[in-house]
């Protein structure tokens, strides 16, 4: 009965990093830097958990489908805009593309970049116009413009997985200018930049900033994602979004991070600390990165000779061999606690090409 699955599935889907337990049982490690995901090293915040805990208590009734906490502490945050939300980022960027695209249509996307883009696009059975980024991985405004005519919906993220690199507001903003489609703008890691996209939401409202809990704010296991929204967009969301996905326990402890500014400042300060040590440590080219993380030039080693020759002393790193239009001698490391990143420039200076 295989093939009664469809054919977008038959071949390809969203490739993971490798597991650290796998890994340390693999090569008989007792511990494993995990700078593979792009996780916050931190636990959550004490009053996330405190709110989470709380929220346990009653998981035997459904969780408020209006998510009126949440979007209260998200205003209290940010100021008056309109939110949505969803099960991590990738929920609401499932959830955008089923609101907007119909079977047939297409959808820009800015590559290299996150692969659910694509995968989400094709799964709705949307085309796929992918457009390459010009030198030093930067966006060049008019071949995106361009792929935007015919378009429904274009994705570009920023900072930018797996390469690092922020777009500048101002060519977001002369994209915004000559574009029909929506422009969904991932947002993923904002918070260890200087980058600031929110005053756009008042001039365009064609324009989608997604966000996510994963990183800054260390809840990546409770998935929970939002995003910045035009006011006309929100009720077509509700509607297209699976009911009560995201689940109470997750939307509670999300509250308390929110309230929590100290833990986003103390991982951005290490992040942006460790980035800088990185880049002037490593014994191979660094690229510039405004996110949690760097992109790391292992040539003439590929992705995955590097990956397994950095697993062997117990660095976990993400190949990017999956990424499209990536060259194959790149790695994306996180920034993670501090005996991590000390081992990883360690494991890095015994890498043999």
């Amino acid at each position: 009965m295989k093939r009664s699955v469809r054919g977008c599935y038959q071949s390809e889907g969203y490739v993971f990093a490798k597991n650290a337990g796998e890994i340390g049982k693999q090569h008989g490690l007792e511990r494993v830097a995990r700078l593979a995901s792009n996780e916050n090293p931190d636990p959550p915040s004490d009053k996330a958990l405190e709110l989470g805990f709380a929220a346990l208590s009653n998981a035997n009734r459904y969780p408020d489908e209006r998510q009126v906490s949440l979007n209260d502490a998200l205003m209290a945050a940010h100021g008056n805009y309109h939110f949505v939300t969803g099960v991590g980022m990738d929920g609401v960027i499932e959830t955008t593309i089923r609101t907007l695209v119909e079977p047939g249509e297409l959808i820009v996307v800015s590559t290299p970049t996150f692969s659910f883009y694509r995968l989400s696009a094709i799964a709705q059975g949307a085309g796929v116009a992918e457009v390459p980024r010009g030198s030093g991985f930067s966006v060049e405004p008019a071949p995106f413009i361009e792929a935007c005519e015919e378009a429904k919906l274009a994705f570009l993220c920023t900072p930018n997985n797996p390469t690092g690199n922020g777009t500048p507001p101002e060519v977001i903003r002369e994209i915004l200018e000559h574009i029909d489609c929506v422009l969904f703008l991932d947002n993923a890691y904002v918070e260890f930049s200087e980058l600031d996209y929110l005053p756009l939401l008042r001039d365009y409202d064609n324009l989608i900033i997604g966000r996510t809990f994963s990183k800054a704010y260390s809840l990546a296991g409770l998935r929970v994602g939002y995003a910045f929204v035009p006011e006309w967009f929100r009720p077509y969301y509700v509607r297209a979004a699976t009911p009560h996905t995201l689940n109470a326990v997750s939307a509670a402890a999300a509250v308390g991070a929110l309230s929590d500014v100290k833990h986003v400042k103390t991982a951005r300060e290490r992040v942006i600390k460790w980035r800088k040590e990185l880049s002037g440590r490593l014994e191979y080219p660094v690229l510039p990165s405004d996110a949690n993380f760097v992109m790391v030039d292992v040539s003439p080693l590929t992705s995955d000779e590097a990956v397994e020759g950095l697993a062997r002393m117990g660095v976990l790193v993400r190949s990017c061999r999956s990424f499209r239009g990536l060259k194959d001698h790149y790695v994306r490391v996180s920034i993670g606690a501090d005996w991590e990143n000390t081992m990883c420039i360690d494991a890095f200076s015994r890498l043999n090409p």
